[in-house]
């Protein structure tokens, strides 16, 4: 089985939905260091809801459930290495349940790069590039050993106050919107 990384957009309706529900997400993050289950609940069964009406190919229960299961799946992991916020891991497998496994698979692949840019620009503008490096050399020194980093370094903790990082909802709804967009030209 072969995955495109970018396939057709999802219906209008369906991107209408998860828009609302990604800067509803955005600005909640970004504001408050949170995203309300009421948000990621929303997404979800409008998701199943949606995609059920719509029918295979291009939806269907299946469709959903499959894209919710594989966007829990691999954020819950990175959630237990204390990599990402409970939130975060709601909110993607809210956009698994709108946008199936496919297209969600982008999405998560967008969201890596345009976060690690991010990421690249908030750690040069806060003058912390040499302890960035060295984090993650010793995250993957941790690795190797198969221990979590955070840990012996509590600053590796997502949920720790002294930990620097970004509100990943905005992330995700930046690199969704990138994807969405970028979908509908390389597909025309």
């Amino acid at each position: 089985m072969t995955v495109q990384l970018f396939t057709i957009p999802p219906s209008p309706k369906l991107v209408m939905v998860l828009l609302a529900m990604l800067l509803a997400a955005a600005m909640f993050d970004v504001m408050y260091r949170r995203i309300p289950n009421w948000i990621t609940v929303t997404g979800v069964v409008l998701g199943i809801a949606m995609n059920v009406a719509i029918g295979p190919p291009e939806g269907g229960l299946v469709f959903s459930l499959l894209g919710l299961a594989v966007a829990f799946g691999m954020y819950v992991a990175l959630y237990a290495l204390h990599a990402m916020g409970a939130g975060d891991v709601k909110l993607m497998a809210a956009i698994g349940a709108l946008v199936g496994w496919e297209r969600w698979f982008g999405i998560f692949f967008v969201t890596a790069l345009v976060g690690g840019v991010m990421a690249l620009i908030l750690v040069v503008a806060r003058g912390r590039l040499k302890k960035t490096l060295f984090n993650v050399s010793f995250i993957l020194s941790e690795m190797k050993s198969a221990r979590p980093a955070y840990l012996k370094n509590e600053e590796l903790d997502v949920k720790n106050k002294r930990s620097l990082g970004l509100p990943h909802g905005a992330v995700i709804a930046v690199s969704t919107i990138f994807y969405l967009a970028l979908s509908a030209r390389l597909t025309r």
